[in-house]
């Protein structure tokens, strides 16, 4: 369904998004998409040319809110963690989102972001979905662990330049040994730039709005 042009104020400047509104009256669904460092700018417009948000622009209707962030240039979403959140809390507290179901989600450096907020904000996501990204190295032992109370579910292309694939593996092992569940599906034919066939997939689609967390995400 067409998407809203919307911006948030925050203490480190205004942050504009993409916001889309649930197909429903009853407390939904939302999730929250962080996009690669090719789409950081002005224009808003660059976001729905692919990926997940052109997904959501192109879609008649669809189950869960969603919102998708744009970061400035030179900046990351590690900056804007804390922004990010706030922006989180403003759409709980303003629709009618079920706090236990969010899902985050993140495309390249998206993905680096995803795993930071999610490992950063425990509790607070009901499930994590990585696109073309890896793990921050970053992340310390506490906050990996951390990860084992949400489902994870990992893209990669096998074809892509940017990523290794044992790298990536490597990881689910690890998340996998600390007692995440984790799935991790690689195209055997693509790329980086695989969001468009990512987001697009009918189980996935799915798997987003069957999510649930034990504790709501809401700001404490």
């Amino acid at each position: 369904m067409p998407v809203e042009k919307r911006s948030h104020d925050t203490s480190n400047g205004s942050l504009p998004y993409i916001f889309s509104s649930a197909d429903t009256n009853k407390p939904a669904p939302l999730v929250l998409f962080l996009h690669g460092a090719k789409d950081r700018g002005t224009d808003i417009n660059v976001l729905l040319k692919w990926g997940f948000p052109l997904f959501v622009d192109s879609s008649a209707s669809l189950p869960y809110f969603f919102i998708a962030p744009q970061l400035p240039e030179g900046q990351t979403w590690v900056d804007r963690a804390d922004d990010v959140i706030a922006l989180l809390d403003h759409i709980i507290a303003t629709q009618t989102v079920d706090p236990s179901s969010v899902i985050i989600s993140g495309f390249s450096l998206g993905t680096a972001g995803a795993w930071h907020i999610a490992a950063s904000y425990p509790g607070r996501f009901a499930g994590l979905v990585a696109t073309s990204g890896r793990v921050p190295q970053t992340l310390e032992p506490a906050q990996i662990a951390a990860l084992k109370e949400i489902p994870i579910q990992i893209f990669q292309g096998a074809k892509d330049e940017k990523l290794s694939i044992e790298d990536t593996q490597n990881v689910v092992n690890t998340l996998r040994e600390s007692g995440a569940k984790v799935d991790f599906t690689v195209f055997p034919e693509g790329d980086h730039f695989i969001a468009n066939e990512v987001y697009s997939n009918p189980t996935l689609q799915q798997w987003l709005v069957s999510q649930s967390s034990r504790q709501p995400a809401v700001a404490v």
